[in-house]
C-alpha cells in the first residue's frame, strides 16, 4: 500500500540503519537480499533502490552482483553507498581498484558540482569513510559530485539514468549532511510523497488485525515491556474483549516488575490473566549455561504456558506476539548472520495449538513502536519503559541460572536503576542494566575475606538500537552505584563498567 524503497543488502554492517534513515523521512523501506531483488520487484515496484555497503571487492569473481538489466528495465532512481557505489560504477563501464590511500573514519569532503542530491548540502562537511577500494574511472554519462583529499570520486551521478553513488556512509550520524542527502534522494529524485506516518500505520494495523481475526479469539503474550504493551493497546482497539492478555511472570523479571505490570493493566478493556510460573522456568533452565539454549528453552516454555492457559480460557485461535523489526534482523532471517535468536521469531513450534500468529509490529523499529504507543495514548511510563529482552534476566546472568543468582541480580539491578533515575540520567541513556557475570574474585569486607561475584554495568546511547555508544556516566555517580551495591547486595564484591560500542559488541551480553 505504501510507496517503497528497497534497501538492497550486499552484506554491509549498516544496512538496517539505512532503512531506518529512509523511514525517518516518512517513506517505507524494506531490507532485501540482492539475491531477491528481481523477485521483490515483480511483487511490487519500488519508487527507488538503495544499494548498501559490503565487505567484498566488486572486481573479484565471487563478490555479490546483480544484472544491470534489472536496473535499466526498472527505470527507478538508484543510490549506491560504499560497495553499492562501486558496484554501480563497475556495472556501468567504470573501473574500481584497490587503493594505497585507504580512508577510515571522519574525512572532510567538498562539493564540486551542483546536483539534486546535494541541494542545501554544505559545500564542505565531514563524512564517515570505510573503504580500501575506490572508483578510479567513471562510465559514460557519470560525473563526480564530491571529492576528498584522497578520493576523486567520493560522490557521483548519472542524472539521465538517475543513478547516484556515495563512497561514504551517509546513514551514520558521523556524516554531518547525511539526513539531507537521504531526503534529497527520496523527494527530489524519487518523487516520494511521504505516506509512512504513525497515523497511517495505526489505522492499517488495526484494519489488518480486524480482517484476519474477525470474531475469533486472540491470546496475547504480554511481558509488560514496550512492545507487548503497545501491542495490547493496538489489539484492544481491533478486537476488544476477544483479546485475552496473558502475563507470564517467569520470575526472570526485574525487581517488583510483575506487580507493576499487573497494576498498570487494571481497568483496560481486555481480559488480563497473570500466571506465576517462576518455578516452572527455573526447573527447565537448571544446568543450562549456553545463551542460545536458554533463549530456545524460554521461548518454548512461553508457548507451552500459553497453550495451557488457552485451554483454560476455551478455544483461542490466534497467538499475538510483540515481534519487531530488529528481532527479525538479529535472528538472521534471510541471508544475514545470526546475532542472537529471539524467543518470538521463527514462527510457531510444530506442536503449537494455535491457528496462526499475529505480529502487527514486526515491520517497526523500536522508536516507531514507541510513537505508535503514544498515538494509542498508552501511559508514558509504559511506552518509555526500559527495553527488556524476552528471556528476561536469564540472559543477564552469565552461566547457569539459580534462584540465588537471580535474587542477587534483581537487587543489584534495582540499585543501579534507582541511582540512574536519581541522577536524572534515565532521560538521556537509552538502555541501562546490570549483568551478573560467572566470575568470582577475592575481596575484603571488614576483617573478612570474600569470594563473590563480579557485576557488570551496561549503559548505552542510541537512536535505533542497531548501533550504540556506551554512555559516559560521571565517575562520581558510578562510584555511588558501586558503593551502594557492594554495601546492600550480598554476593557481589566487584563492579566493572562496560565501555564497548555496538558493533563490535551487542547491547546485551548474551
Amino acid at each position: 500500500m505504501h510507496e517503497t524503497i528497497y534497501v538492497v543488502d550486499f552484506g554491509g554492517q549498516y544496512n538496517q540503519l539505512i532503512a531506518r534513515r529512509v523511514r525517518e523521512q516518512g517513506v517505507y523501506s524494506e531490507v532485501i537480499s540482492y539475491k531477491r531483488l528481481e523477485e521483490k520487484i515483480n511483487e511490487k515496484k519500488p519508487i527507488g533502490l538503495i544499494f548498501t555497503g559490503g565487505p567484498n571487492s566488486v572486481y573479484e569473481e565471487s563478490s555479490p552482483k546483480i544484472d544491470k538489466k534489472i536496473i535499466e528495465n526498472l527505470k527507478v532512481p538508484v543510490l549506491g553507498l560504499c560497495y553499492g557505489m562501486q558496484l554501480l560504477t563497475y556495472l556501468f563501464g567504470g573501473k574500481v581498484e584497490k587503493t594505497n590511500h585507504k580512508e577510515f573514519g571522519k574525512v572532510e569532503i567538498k562539493n564540486i558540482k551542483d546536483s539534486k542530491l546535494l541541494e542545501n548540502v554544505k559545500k564542505s562537511s565531514i563524512v564517515w569513510m570505510s573503504h580500501q577500494d575506490m572508483a578510479t574511472k567513471l562510465g559514460e554519462g557519470f560525473y563526480a559530485l564530491q571529492e576528498t583529499e584522497n578520493c576523486k570520486y567520493a560522490a557521483i551521478e548519472n542524472e539521465e539514468k538517475k543513478i547516484y553513488g556515495l563512497q561514504y556512509h551517509a546513514e551514520v550520524n558521523h556524516t554531518e549532511e547525511g539526513k539531507k542527502i537521504f531526503k534529497n534522494f527520496l523527494y527530489n529524485i524519487c518523487g516520494a510523497k511521504g505516506d509512512w506516518t504513525i497515523e497511517n500505520i495505526l489505522e492499517e494495523s488495526i484494519k489488518k488485525v480486524k480482517d484476519k481475526v474477525g470474531d475469533k479469539k486472540v491470546l496475547l503474550a504480554l511481558s509488560g515491556g514496550v512492545d507487548s504493551s503497545v501491542l495490547a493497546g493496538l489489539l484492544s482497539k481491533a478486537v476488544g474483549k476477544n483479546l485475552t492478555a496473558v502475563f507470564v511472570d517467569t520470575g526472570l523479571m526485574r525487581k517488583n516488575e510483575g506487580d507493576e505490570v499487573e497494576s498498570a493493566f487494571k481497568g483496560w478493556d481486555l481480559n488480563f490473566v497473570r500466571v506465576n510460573a517462576k518455578n516452572r522456568f527455573l526447573e527447565k533452565l537448571k544446568g543450562v549455561s549456553d545463551p542460545e539454549k536458554k533463549r530456545k528453552i524460554i521461548g518454548e516454555e512461553f508457548i507451552r504456558v500459553f497453550e495451557d492457559e488457552s485451554k483454560k480460557i476455551g478455544k483461542v485461535d490466534f497467538l499475538a506476539q510483540g515481534t519487531i523489526y530488529p528481532d527479525i534482523i538479529e535472528s538472521g532471517l534471510g541471508d544475514s548472520a545470526v546475532i542472537k535468536s529471539h524467543h518470538n521469531v521463527g514462527g510457531l513450534p510444530d506442536v503449537v495449538d494455535f491457528e496462526d500468529l499475529i505480529e502487527p509490529l514486526r515491520e517497526l523499529f523500536k522508536d516507531e513502536v514507541r510513537k505508535l504507543g503514544r498515538e494509542l495514548k498508552i501511559e508514558d511510563y509504559l511506552v518509555n519503559r526500559q527495553p527488556f529482552p524476552g528471556p528476561g534476566l536469564a540472559i543477564r546472568i552469565i552461566g547457569e541460572i539459580t534462584e540465588e543468582k537471580l535474587n542477587i541480580l534483581q537487587e543489584a539491578d534495582f540499585v543501579y536503576r534507582d541511582e540512574i533515575r536519581k541522577a536524572g540520567l534515565d532521560k538521556t541513556i537509552s538502555q541501562y542494566f546490570a549483568v551478573l557475570t560467572n566470575n568470582r574474585s577475592v575481596g575484603v569486607m571488614g576483617d573478612f575475606r570474600t569470594y563473590d561475584y563480579t557485576l557488570a554495568l551496561r549503559a548505552v546511547e542510541t537512536t535505533d538500537f542497531m548501533t550504540a555508544d556506551f554512555s559516559k556516566i560521571p565517575y562520581e555517580i558510578l562510584e555511588k552505584i558501586s558503593s551502594r551495591i557492594i554495601s546492600e547486595v550480598k554476593g557481589i564484591n566487584r563492579i566493572v563498567y562496560d565501555i564497548t560500542t555496538k558493533p563490535p559488541a551487542t547491547i546485551e551480553w548474551e
